[in-house]
């Protein structure tokens, strides 16, 4: 199911897969069809991820996403594993907050978070948290996001970056 929805497929496609499936309830003219489907498997394929480790790095790398040059900030586990991303046309305070926000609503809390030295991360971690304990309702003491600044330390998602410009600057060819 999950190929279905890597790749872009017409609503004629949608037609024969579904009579295919014996499926004709549905007038295929909804618009809803694709995205409340898409939203389901989205969320069973959130439910069955792998909980992420206690140790974040994270960074941020300028690619180029249909013609367009973004922001794209990412974290990711001690494992290697994505976290969290998040794509933004500036690298400032906000575009930085929206990423933490995101990563801590939908993932847990780590213990410590490697940066490159990036000020503006570093302000918006501490932040984040701050407001991210502020909401938690059980009232016990939560002690802060370890903050680490150490460009050397962040080669694992360095590394990772040279896969993903790798692609974002070929996507003809073939993998």
């Amino acid at each position: 199911m999950r190929w279905y929805l890597a790749y872009n497929l017409s609503l004629r496609d949608w037609k024969e897969m579904m009579a295919e499936r014996g499926i004709r309830r549905r007038s295929f003219d909804d618009p809803s069809l694709g995205h409340s489907f898409r939203a389901a498997v989205a969320g069973a394929l959130q439910r069955r991820k792998r909980a992420v480790t206690g140790k974040w790095h994270v960074d941020e790398t300028y690619i180029k996403v249909r013609g367009e040059w973004m922001y794209l900030y990412r974290a990711i586990d001690s494992v290697g594993d994505t976290v969290e991303f998040w794509f933004s046309e500036h690298r400032d305070l906000l575009a930085a907050k929206r990423f933490f926000r995101k990563a801590l609503e939908r993932h847990d809390r780590p213990d410590r978070i490697v940066i490159d030295g990036s000020q503006t991360n570093h302000e918006a971690i501490t932040s984040c948290d701050a407001a991210n304990g502020l909401q938690d309702r059980s009232r016990r003491w939560l002690n802060p996001i370890t903050i680490r600044k150490s460009r050397y330390l962040n080669n694992r998602i360095e590394q990772d970056h040279r896969r993903i410009k790798l692609t974002a600057a070929s996507p003809d060819q073939p993998s």
